[in-house]
Formats: C-alpha cells, structure tokens, sequence
C-alpha cells in the first residue's frame, strides 16, 4: 500500500527493498473545470463550461554532490526525454492534462544512474505562461507517485493541496542519495519561473 506523503515529509525509498532498482514516477494534473452558467471564473479561464486550455509539462533536474546542474544533457524535459546513461527516460509531452490517472511518467534505472547524480528534481511548468497569462490557479489535483517496476506496488504518493495561484511551475518533490540509500522528499513549492529553463538556470 502507497504512503501518502505531506509536503515536507521525507521517506527511504529502499529501506525494505534491497532488490529495488526500477522506479515509474507518474506525475498529473487536471484543469480547474468550470460551470457553464458563466461567471467571473468562467470568463476567466475562457469561457463557460469545461477547463482552461492549459498545456504543464514535467521534467527532472540532475543535480551532482553541491546541488548544481553540470550541463543541458542533464535537464530531462520534452526536449531532451532520455539522459545520456540512460537512466531517466521521460514519457513525453501531454497536452492537456485531461483524463484521469498519470498524466506524464518518467522511468529511472536506479542500477545506472552516473555516480555523478546525487539529486533528482521533479518540476512541473505550464508551457508559454507567460505568453497565455496562466498560472497553477487554473490546474487542480496535481500530484506525483513512485512506483516498483518489478513489483507493480506504488510506493509513495504525493497530492499538492496548496493554492498555487500566481504560479507558473511547481517543484513537486526530490529524489536523492544518502550513502547507497535512496530518499524522497515531497517539496510542492510554486514558483513564479516562466519556463524550465529559468528554473535550470538556478542550479547552474
């Protein structure tokens, strides 16, 4: 059974599971959906009835031992789906965010991760926010799992219940190393980046 995490909460990831080496993060989100009689919220998001047209895109940040990205091939995103030992593999982009369960998936070999990587950041941004005039007020039930490849059991589930209004990206949580241990950290804090770049370019 999954342990549902609080933000700011910790948890071992292979504690109990010395065979663990395959992990699925599944990360989602859906449009704030509105009432067709109309509204200030309605017109707000674009008219009435349904949800803001709200493209969110998920990647991962490698960081090495201080915490800082040592180059671009390091940034898994849309652009760039699979890191360069083959360790993180993403999905691909969604576009929408409609429909229940993950919404974009990203695959971790654990076994190959590079020495190097001691730190996983998963970020979620909305695509041209800026541009659109959109923030995470028009996206709800955001969240992030883990689950085991070989046992098909879901780990760790995460939900982000704050208001993120006046947010562009959300870092959702963190994977990181402690000696030859692996540990999670729900961290589901909004920020007002603009894109995944600016968000990479703080670990620089």
């Amino acid at each position: 059974m999954a342990i549902n995490l609080v933000k700011g909460q910790k948890i071992d990831l292979t504690k109990g599971r010395s065979s663990l080496s395959s992990i699925m993060v599944g990360l989602g989100w859906d449009p704030v959906t509105t009432k067709k009689s109309g509204g200030f919220l309605s017109g707000l998001l674009g008219g009435g009835g349904g949800g803001a047209d709200v493209d969110c895109d998920a990647s991962v940040i490698l960081l090495d031992e201080s915490g800082k990205l040592s180059g671009k091939e390091n940034l898994i995103y849309f652009g760039n789906k699979k890191s360069k030992d083959g360790s993180v593999v993403h999905s691909g982009d969604n576009l929408t965010g409609a429909g229940e369960g993950d919404d974009e998936t990203i695959q971790i070999d654990l076994k190959r991760i590079s020495p190097s990587v001691h730190r996983l950041v998963f970020v979620v941004n909305i695509y041209n926010a800026k541009q659109k005039k959109q923030d995470f007020g028009m996206i709800q039930n955001a969240f992030i799992r883990l689950v085991d490849n070989q046992s098909k059991e879901e780990m760790i589930h995460y939900n982000l219940t704050e208001n993120y209004a006046g947010k562009m990206s959300l870092i959702l949580g963190e994977m990181y190393r402690q000696g030859t241990d692996w540990k999670f950290s729900a961290v589901g804090e909004g920020t007002i980046d603009p894109d995944i770049g600016s968000i990479a370019n703080k670990y620089a």
